[in-house]
């Protein structure tokens, strides 16, 4: 199997939790060594956040906000593929054509942000294309899409599969902007329902929920 993981700052980096980035270091490697192509895009979690709200402070336009979050999204990157050891790439791709040709000598390819208005969410979507993947999974801080924001709504129910038109319909936002927070954005969904990337969003707190996912158990919530 072809695969991208999208692992949430949400998760990973909000605070930082050393012991999950570790976690999902050996889930990378279990995966490669079962003969999987493995890469993974994370986000830069709340410290990316607080960066765009200093930048904004400072009076810097959105791109340069953006360029805030993308430089602490890579950093995460950085802490896991150094933790993958001789099992991962030798460095953070900068573009999705370097992370396509990192994966020619059989290694795990960590990536973050690559530019303004474009979210890890988008990279990951993109990456995805570019390396024909069977499987994109969004390893998140909620335990797959609802109706609507659970932590909002208590009224809000989990779907357990669903189209990528019937999830435009929970968008809480239809464009970029930089700090976007949401199950999926925009763009993303765009790029992955072009292709009709099979896409499984999922709770990211146990990295062997990636571990069901990829094996077609049932978790989380299935888009295709």
């Amino acid at each position: 199997m072809r695969l991208v993981l999208r692992i949430g700052g949400s998760v990973v980096a909000s605070p930082f939790n050393p012991a999950l980035l570790s976690g999902y270091a050996d889930l990378l490697i279990k995966l490669k060594r079962e003969g999987h192509v493995v890469t993974a895009v994370v986000g830069g979690g709340s410290l990316a956040r607080e960066m765009i709200g200093v930048a904004k402070e400072m009076g810097l336009e959105e791109p340069e906000q953006d360029e805030a979050a993308i430089s602490v999204s890579r950093l995460v990157a950085q802490l896991l593929l150094m933790k993958l050891g001789g099992e991962g790439a030798g460095k953070v791709p900068l573009s999705i054509e370097e992370a396509a040709d990192s994966l020619k000598d059989g290694k795990v390819v960590v990536m973050g942000g690559l530019k303004p208005g474009m979210t890890t969410d988008a990279v990951a979507a993109m990456l995805a294309e570019r390396i024909d993947a069977d499987l994109l999974v969004k390893a998140t801080d909620q335990e797959g899409v609802y109706t609507r924001d659970p932590r909002k709504h208590t009224d809000a129910r989990k779907l357990d599969v669903l189209s990528y038109d019937d999830l435009t319909r929970f968008f809480d936002k239809e464009k970029h902007e930089a700090g976007i927070h949401q199950i999926l954005d925009p763009e993303a969904v765009r790029i992955l329902k072009r292709r009709k990337t099979r896409t499984v969003v999922l709770n990211g707190f146990n990295p062997d929920n990636v571990f069901l996912a990829v094996k077609d158990e049932k978790i989380g919530t299935l888009i295709e």
